[in-house]
């Protein structure tokens, strides 16, 4: 299967106490990046550069223990990339075969 590229971005923030909070970001069962935020009141588009061949990847963002905070994710669409991936209201990344 041929591989795809699609970049997605989401509308991350984080309420957070005490010290700065990191989180991690799969895609599918894979870690894809691990960050500290640092900020108070503020939330950052983030951006997955994705090559993956067609399937379905469950995108997962969650703070990594012993963090004292909330993680908000919303906003979840594809930037651009194959005109052939969407993205599901539960934050599942579908790529489909170009060639179908």
């Amino acid at each position: 299967m041929n591989r795809q590229s699609v970049v997605v971005q989401a509308d991350v923030s984080v309420d957070w106490q005490g010290d700065p909070p990191r989180y991690r970001i799969y895609v599918g069962t894979e870690m894809f990046t691990e960050r500290t935020w640092l900020w108070q009141g503020y939330y950052l588009e983030e951006r997955l550069p994705i090559h993956a061949p067609p399937g379905k990847y469950n995108l997962r963002w969650e703070l990594v223990p012993p963090a004292q905070g909330t993680i908000e994710v919303k906003n979840v669409r594809i930037e651009h990339g194959s005109d052939r991936a969407y993205i599901k209201k539960n934050s599942q990344l579908r790529i489909t075969d170009e060639s179908t």
